[in-house]
């Protein structure tokens, strides 16, 4: 499986999570890390199966 860079940045409200070079994909907010990371990942994969190549900027 292809290698992700996923960002996730603390916020007062909980955490927020998207991946690196992806488009319209943005998760949150998660109460911890963990949850963040998870969903994001699933997200990954909806996005990819639903899209496929089309959701990489610059494609």
């Amino acid at each position: 499986m292809k290698q992700f860079k996923i960002i996730i940045e603390q916020h007062p409200d909980g955490f927020i999570a998207y991946p690196v070079g992806m488009k319209g994909i943005v998760i949150g907010p998660s109460d911890t890390y963990q949850e963040a990371l998870e969903d994001i990942k699933s997200a990954i994969v909806f996005h990819l199966e639903t899209f496929g190549k089309k959701v990489f900027s610059g494609l």
